[in-house]
């Protein structure tokens, strides 16, 4: 924590030299402090007349990661960041910067508007605005395409990639790339300005190429594939002002960025960017973590070897087991294809790979894993499969030991009553594949212990995941939800919609597969296995549509079987297979169901009905802490749209009364099935929001 009394921008002089110091812990965010700092700063050496040349750098890890994220939804305080940066480029007396470690955001802005850049290896520059609903409104978008080509600010500036060093250079946002500490490399920057080295210059003054065809077809195609996202597209729009002077160019971002400050995929973005954060805090939060050196990993199919390739990233020691030796060695055998896939993504490198291996142990029975800090149960979802292993493992691993089960659906309470440690027992749902899908479901029963719940979560940290704190009920937050919701595509896939239209209409508000494609990736076979587990349960009164049972009746299970919904024969587009929609006739059929027409905007009015339905009742029963734990789950685990910030931020859009009288609508044809949650109904009758609910 930075001392409040420390200036957060430094000056020193030396000689013809003056150099300043971004200094404001841990990433030197431009906060009101230091945007007021670097102006008095600049307009200081800049009316020195013995200051020849000045050079910008940041202490500590970085040069500036951007905006300082506490400022987010504030009004803001002077000086802005245009006018810092308007001052810094008309200095008088040239400054260089020079670039470590994370340049973001407003950060490289900043560097942009000085008169030359230097990069140190390892550093990595982005523009990452349009994450955030917005585009790079201190002059990113009129200064890039000034420096690099046209295709190349387009892409930097419409996907807020992150770029390396040596591309960095290369691109021409920098003009050097340096060894060295930064204050070392700029006072060697600075002096390579004084002895005609490097020659500084005003970004304004060069000329932007601005090919307008390139320009149209960008547009077009973000058009075509993020249509719901307006802040690529304006972001794109603003680029094409660059070809004007400079302070004509800063009118039009202006004007850009202050209609996206104003949207609503801004305000959801910031929400799905606060989520990430919010989750941390737990009940359990200032319990002390147990020590975790040595995992275990029971299982080898996809989701085990995945959980032991994120363990091994993550610098755990792994024993991975089997039930017997070849399948061991299997396991072994893709945990490695796993890393393989890592070095040539260029995540890790050859001798990083064979490090990770090393640390992985196979073998066979639960006996290897007697000194494991931890074990990971990750077998079928099988209740009495799993009652067994934890059994054994209660009799075999040390005290201490947390005994976690990765299922997805199952009761962990009862898990860890076949333990005499039920307190070292919880549920980590990882979401496949886990070497990659950054959400962990982190469940708690009820004698779960306090620091049993912080070492999860300080692992899901070391593996760089989301973890979302659930309480016990079937298929915790995502899949409980997730149950209810899915339903309701089927009702409109029997009424009369058909799946391809619901996808489309679903993929075309943001989600990246629509529900029927999702099924056909998952493999269909696996919701078919929970139908007939919950089948003894059902109630009577639900209407039950049995068209994905017909279809897996047939063996078709999806993408692992080529065809489901959809027929998978070669690399074109999906095409709806024919057998499929002759079974969805046939159970209208059956039922004398007359189909009728669906708008799109039914289909995803109703979807996202019943999903925030499903979801007031998860965080009504204490499931879930907050509403935004459940927009947290959805973002990083089932894909919902970010600009839309998650189901429960999305009602708060819509509002709590508005969606009462929809489902109160939709009851009048299955009051089953649509029924509005208490929470809800309080909500809509005091006018209050589920952003309250995340403020108590």
């Amino acid at each position: 924590m930075k001392d409040q009394n420390q200036p957060v921008v430094t000056i020193r002089r030396e000689g013809p030299v003056g150099l300043i110091a971004i200094a404001n812990p841990p990433v030197n965010a431009m906060g009101a402090a230091v945007r007021q700092a670097l102006l008095d700063a600049v307009t200081e050496l800049d009316g020195d007349a013995d200051i020849q040349v000045i050079a910008l750098y940041g202490e500590g890890r970085c040069f500036s990661a951007g905006a300082d994220i506490r400022e987010f939804g504030k009004t803001p305080v002077p000086p802005r960041l245009p006018d810092v940066f308007d001052r810094i480029e008309a200095s008088e007396t040239p400054i260089i910067a020079v670039l470590h470690g994370t340049t973001l955001g407003g950060g490289l802005e900043l560097a942009l508007s000085t008169h030359a850049r230097v990069i140190l290896p390892g550093a990595q520059v982005g523009l990452p605005e349009v994450k955030l609903g917005l585009l790079p409104g201190a002059g990113g978008t009129q200064r890039l395409p000034r420096l690099v080509a046209l295709r190349s600010a387009l892409d930097i500036i419409t996907t807020g990639k992150f770029i390396d060093a040596e591309e960095a250079r290369d691109l021409g946002v920098a003009d050097l790339l340096a060894e060295g500490t930064p204050p070392e490399v700029a006072r060697a920057a600075a002096y390579a300005v004084l002895d005609g080295k490097l020659t500084p210059r005003r970004t304004g003054d060069i000329s932007a190429q601005i090919d307008q065809a390139v320009l149209d077809q960008t547009i077009a195609e973000l058009q075509a594939r993020r249509p719901a996202l307006q802040a690529p597209i304006k972001a794109a729009q603003s680029i094409g002002h660059a070809g004007l002077p400079l302070a004509e160019g800063l009118q039009k971002e202006r004007a850009l960025f202050l209609e996206l400050m104003e949207s609503d995929d801004r305000q959801g973005l910031i929400h799905a960017f606060a989520a990430e954060r919010a989750v941390r805090r737990i009940p359990e939060a200032e319990a002390t973590p147990r020590t975790l050196n040595s995992v275990g990993v029971i299982g080898g199919g996809t989701m085990g070897v995945g959980i032991a390739t994120a363990l091994l990233q993550a610098g755990l020691s792994v024993t991975l087991i089997e039930t017997a030796q070849d399948r061991a060695e299997a396991a072994q055998a893709n945990i490695a294809r796993n890393l393989d896939g890592a070095v040539k993504r260029g995540k890790i490198d050859a001798a990083t790979r064979k490090r990770l291996l090393d640390a992985l142990q196979i073998g066979v029975g639960v006996e290897p894993l007697a000194d494991a800090d931890l074990v990971i149960e990750a077998v079928f979802e099988d209740m009495d499969v799993k009652l067994d292993i934890f059994s054994r493992l209660d009799g075999v691993c040390k005290a201490g030991a947390i005994l976690a089960t990765n299922t997805s659906y199952l009761d962990v309470n009862r898990i860890a009553a076949a333990t005499s440690r039920p307190q070292d027992v919880i549920g980590l749902h990882f979401f496949s594949p886990a070497h990659v899908m950054r959400l962990l479901e982190v469940v708690v029963a009820d004698k779960t212990a306090p620091d049993a719940v912080a070492t999860a979560f300080d692992l899901a940290g070391r593996m760089k995941k989301v973890a979302v704190r659930s309480g016990v009920c079937d298929g915790f937050i995502g899949n409980r939800i997730l149950a209810h919701y899915r339903k309701v595509a089927d009702y409109m896939l029997e009424d009369g919609a058909s799946f391809e239209q619901i996808d489309r209409a679903l993929e075309g508000v943001g989600f990246a597969m629509g529900p029927f494609a999702v099924s056909d990736l998952a493999g269909m076979d696996i919701g078919w296995a929970t139908r007939k587990r919950k089948a003894p349960t059902r109630p009577a009164s639900e209407r039950y549509v049995e068209i994905a049972d017909r279809i897996c009746e047939q063996g078709w299970f999806g993408r692992k079987t080529g065809r489901g919904y959809y027929l998978y024969e070669g690399a074109g587009p999906r095409q709806p297979n024919p057998d499929a929609l002759t079974i969805v006739q046939a159970e209208r059929d059956r039922k004398g169901i007359t189909p009728r027409d669906f708008a799109e905007d039914e289909i995803v009015a109703r979807y996202m009905t019943a999903m925030i339905a499903e979801a007031a009742r998860v965080v009504e029963e204490g499931i879930a802490l907050r509403p935004i734990d459940v927009d947290a789950v959805f973002l990083f685990g089932y894909g919902f749209p970010r600009h839309l910030g998650g189901p429960l931020n999305h009602a708060d859009r819509i509002g709590a009364a508005e969606l009462v009288a929809r489902i109160e609508g939709y009851a009048t044809e299955d009051a089953d099935y649509w029924q509005v949650p208490d929470l809800l109904r309080q909500l809509a009758d005091t006018g209050r929001s589920f952003a309250d609910l995340n403020k108590e």
